[in-house]
C-alpha cells in the first residue's frame, strides 16, 4: 500500500471527470448543510478535500465523517 507524505493511503489516480463529479457531490452536500443553516466543520472540510483529490473513497469518507467527534449523535 502506498502512502502520501502525511501517511494517508493513496488510491489509484482518479480521472478529471471523477474529480469533477466528487467536487459536485461535495458542493451539493455543502449547499444542503447551508440551506439548513449550518456550516461544515474544518475537520469535515479536510476530509472532503481528501475525497475530491482521490485519497479516500466514498466509503472511507462516510466512515470518517460518522466517526468524527463533530457529528451530532441523536
Amino acid at each position: 500500500m502506498q502512502l502520501d507524505t502525511q501517511g494517508h493511503k493513496l488510491l489509484t489516480a482518479i480521472t478529471s471527470e471523477e474529480r469533477a463529479r466528487r467536487q459536485a457531490e461535495v458542493d451539493f452536500a455543502r449547499g444542503s448543510v447551508r440551506y439548513e443553516g449550518g456550516t461544515l466543520p474544518d475537520e469535515i472540510e479536510r476530509l472532503n478535500i481528501r475525497y475530491i483529490a482521490g485519497e479516500i473513497d466514498s466509503r472511507e469518507l462516510t466512515a470518517a465523517i460518522l466517526s468524527s467527534h463533530t457529528v451530532q449523535r441523536f
